[in-house]
């Protein structure tokens, strides 16, 4: 049974672990710490934020940070999601984003939260559709430039059922 519980700092050195490679740090990351590859203290980063681990019987499996992307109590943003490698493809990810709905929903009181995807990353948009998100449709999409490409960027969003 899949759990989230606080950050701790002794879980950064599993979850940077599973950056393998430089495009996949950026999928998750989008160099707001630092470029690849990231320290620990680099990672400290996350203490500033509702940052959360999901755990199950075997260990670490994924992480997510929840921030107020406003100064209004009514959203949360998640962000920096990633997942265990070796867990990728078998729900995790899609139950861990379920439970941070869950926590934003009914224990946070959030009304809406959102979140953003890369294009290039197929496999992260179908788990966040599969979890619950929707496509927005932005006047002026928003784009970041890693590794000398520009990456186009999905908002989505979801709301309470």
């Amino acid at each position: 049974m899949l759990r989230l519980r606080p950050y701790k700092r002794e879980d950064a050195e599993t979850i940077i672990s599973w950056s393998k490679d430089e495009r996949s740090f950026y999928k998750w990351s989008a160099g707001i710490m630092g470029k690849y590859p990231i320290t620990q203290e680099e990672f400290r980063f996350v203490d500033s934020l509702m940052a959360f681990t999901a755990f199950d019987e075997n260990g670490i499996i994924g992480f997510f940070t929840l921030r107020n992307p406003r100064e209004s109590l009514d959203e949360l943003r998640i962000g920096f999601v990633i997942v265990d490698p070796a867990q990728r493809g078998t729900g995790k990810g899609k139950e861990m984003i379920k439970l941070a709905l869950t926590y934003a929903f009914e224990i946070y009181g959030a009304s809406k939260v959102t979140l953003g995807v890369f294009e290039n990353n197929e496999p992260a948009h179908y788990c966040y559709k599969e979890a619950g998100f929707k496509d927005c449709i932005l006047e002026e999409p928003e784009t970041y430039e890693v590794m000398g490409e520009k990456w186009g960027c999905i908002e989505m969003i979801a709301e309470p059922k």
